[in-house]
Order: C-alpha cells, then structure tokens, then sequence
C-alpha cells in the first residue's frame, strides 16, 4: 500500500523555535539570515534607503508589529529572528528546511 505525500517542492516546510514568552509584545526587531551548504550562516543586509552626503553603514533588521511577524515565511535557505522590542528574551525563530537540516538525507542521496 502506498502511502502518498505531499512534494518537497510544494510544501512550506520550516521550524519554529519559540522563546522566552513568545508573541506577548507589539513590535518586534527582525533579523533575516542565509545559511550556506557548508553550515555557515551569514546576515542578509537590508537595502538602505538613499542618503545624501555621508555613507551610512546599512541597518542590519527591521521593526514591524505582531500581524507582520505571525505572517512571516523562511525560504528553504533562511533564518528569521524575531526578538520583542520592550519584553527581554522574548521572540520567535523561523528556520527554513535547508537551513535547519530537515530532509537532509534526501538531498544526499
């Protein structure tokens, strides 16, 4: 008997880490990072608004409310960090399936 399943390449796969209180706050700092085929992770930078006279280094994350961040989606090689603004060590991670190792033997053999 044949047990059917959905396709890898149809399927939002992710893993969600949870610390601290979780969601309780109103906005929440964003970091977006890339993790590579070696295990290195690495921060995506922020594009920068355009600013006259003197270079600014770029932002490395983003403020947005709770609505945003409960909407938020890894790609298959990212991680989200999510860290309440006003609450310490409150927040939520969100990492991709590359970038967490699930189907890790698949793409091996």
């Amino acid at each position: 008997m044949h047990i059917g399943g959905a396709k890898r390449g149809n399927t939002e796969t992710f893993l969600v880490h949870i610390f601290g209180r979780g969601l309780e706050g109103d906005k929440y700092i964003v970091e977006r990072f890339r993790s590579a085929a070696d295990g290195e992770i690495s921060p995506v930078p922020i594009a920068a608004p355009p600013t006259r006279g003197k270079k600014r280094r770029r932002p490395r994350h983003t403020v947005t409310s709770l609505s945003n961040v409960t909407q938020m989606r890894p790609a298959r090689d990212e991680i989200i960090v999510c860290t309440a603004v006003n609450l310490e060590d409150s927040g939520i991670q969100l990492w991709g399936e590359w970038s967490c190792g699930l189907f890790a033997q698949g793409r091996h053999r």
